[in-house]
């Protein structure tokens, strides 16, 4: 576990930021944030449609705007509910930052980080 640095706590202000601006019901109920290790921002909302499994999550999307942009050192990595509390990484999502990053730091709560190794432990490897 990890203390959260001011520059933690600003990127879960992103995240709130993000949700509240874009928050609209059936479409976007999740706001997440992630800071690249040469210190960008990123921020997005996850997307949802009409038909029931039909839904991307906001950590993939901000993972891939990054990604897009070239920069896939990932370093810490937040996500808040639409009342802006810090929620945990689902399954899928934390397979997915463990893929980027295996040393990405995950806030799990408003006061604590641990690296997305330590939330997935015996993680999926394919074999080659």
């Amino acid at each position: 576990m990890f203390p959260l640095s001011l520059n933690d706590k600003k990127l879960i202000e992103e995240a709130r930021c993000i949700i509240a601006k874009r928050f609209k019901e059936n479409y976007h109920h999740v706001g997440a944030a992630l800071r690249t290790k040469s210190g960008k921002i990123f921020s997005a909302v996850h997307l949802e449609a009409y038909v029931g499994r039909v839904a991307v999550c906001a950590e993939a999307i901000v993972i891939g705007m990054a990604a897009a942009e070239g920069d896939t050192e990932l370093e810490t990595i937040v996500a808040v509910d639409r009342q802006g509390r810090v929620v945990p990484p689902c399954g899928m999502c934390r397979e997915l930052i463990s893929d980027y990053a295996a040393s990405c730091k995950v806030m799990i709560a408003e006061d604590e980080s641990i690296t997305i190794n330590e939330l997935l432990p015996r993680k999926y490897q394919r074999l080659d």
